[in-house]
């Protein structure tokens, strides 16, 4: 029952899509600090690079960066050859890259909608299909492989602006979490979600230019989520701690989800 035991991740090797930045990157540093190998992908390449060889030398652990555009079938089949190229089974798949579109109900336009959906759902869906025979080789009964999907308190909670395929894209990862976990965990995969609120990210800094002291102010607990707090929930998740965890989608948000009252009067 050794902390060290409950929680090790240590000689792993993950998989954290848009891992080099926001969410992803916090995920990223935490499985690096604990002594996991990571793979990270994101459209832009010369970023990405940047980042993977910012990270490793920080850690001192390999950060490796795989550009590609996991929208389309096409870069999905194209990223996960490269990592069967290099490694022989993976451990962690963390599906959290993700993209948000804002219009008035009026004018939202299909390119927004099919963008944020074929990111946000399809590729949660191929990539865990694709990737199934490389997380299926390392896991065994005591130590099962883990996939993380990172949905949002959208998708529980109606969104406060306007970004409708959002927060119903959000609501299918939750659901598509469950329905992956039921199948995969005959095969000692376990599939859980998380859902972030508010964290700093260029998702959300690009809807209030950075300035997160209103949201904050608004949070029960005063603040806005740190890569503590999500580094230390997807450890959990990935560890010895969270093998009997399966299915769940867990909020991160400070209690916005689960304190919040309504005035119904």
């Amino acid at each position: 029952m050794k902390i060290e035991n409950l929680f090790s991740i240590e000689n792993k090797v993950a998989v954290v899509t848009g891992g080099s930045r926001g969410i992803g990157e916090m995920i990223t540093s935490g499985f690096l600090a604990n002594g996991v190998k990571v793979y990270i992908s994101a459209r832009k390449a010369p970023a990405l690079i940047d980042k993977a060889n910012e990270l490793s030398e920080k850690y001192g652990i390999d950060c490796i960066p795989v550009p590609c555009d996991l929208s389309s079938m096409e870069g999905i089949n194209e990223f996960v050859e490269i990592i069967e190229k290099k490694e022989e089974g993976i451990d962690f798949l963390i599906n959290n890259a993700g993209a948000a579109w804002g219009e008035p109900l009026e004018s939202f336009s299909e390119k927004g909608w099919d963008k944020v959906m074929d990111l946000n759902v399809k590729s949660i869906f191929f990539l865990t299909q694709k990737f199934k025979t490389l997380l299926t080789k390392n896991a065994t009964e005591e130590d099962p492989s883990r996939v993380i999907n990172i949905g949002s308190i959208d998708g529980l909670n109606v969104p406060a602006m306007e970004t409708y395929p959002y927060g119903a894209s959000k609501a299918a990862v939750h659901h598509l979490t469950r329905v992956l976990a039921a199948k995969l965990v005959k095969e000692n995969i376990l599939v859980n979600a998380i859902a972030p609120g508010p964290y700093p990210s260029n998702m959300l800094g690009a809807a209030v230019n950075h300035d997160y002291s209103e949201i904050a102010k608004r949070n029960p607990r005063n603040r806005v989520g740190t890569p503590e707090d999500m580094a230390g929930l997807a450890i959990f998740l990935c560890s010895r701690a969270g093998a009997y965890t399966v299915g769940e989608t867990i909020t991160s948000d400070g209690g916005i989800v689960k304190t919040s009252t309504h005035n119904l009067s």
